[in-house]
């Protein structure tokens, strides 16, 4: 008798066990749930806020940058490959001559 009993115990607490594990994990699992749910909330916050450096400020600094780059290597290549004067590059007569050579006026 005192095995069958001891038998009914072990199965009353491995059920209660396998309960509460059961009732755990699904704790857990809606708390990971509402956990997920606040994070998403706060992500949808952040993307309201205002930009510092805006897009369009982004894009005019961009083509600054790239027409300051054009010009140091066009007044580059021209002084120190061409042997010629530095700003001489960007004098209007200079840009006339040279599509006078391309066109075959000159």
């Amino acid at each position: 008798m005192d095995n069958k009993t001891n038998e009914n115990e072990i199965k009353k607490t491995e059920a209660t066990v396998e309960n509460s594990q059961d009732s755990n994990e699904k704790e857990t699992r809606q708390q990971k749930k509402q956990e997920r749910q606040v994070k998403k909330s706060q992500r949808k916050e952040k993307r309201a806020t205002h930009r510092i450096f805006p897009i369009w400020l982004r894009l005019i600094v961009v083509f600054i940058l790239i027409i300051a780059a054009v010009i140091l290597g066009l007044v580059i290549g021209y002084s120190v490959l061409g042997d010629g004067a530095p700003l001489d590059v960007l004098t209007f007569e200079l840009w006339e001559h040279i599509i006078h050579i391309m066109t075959g006026v000159e």
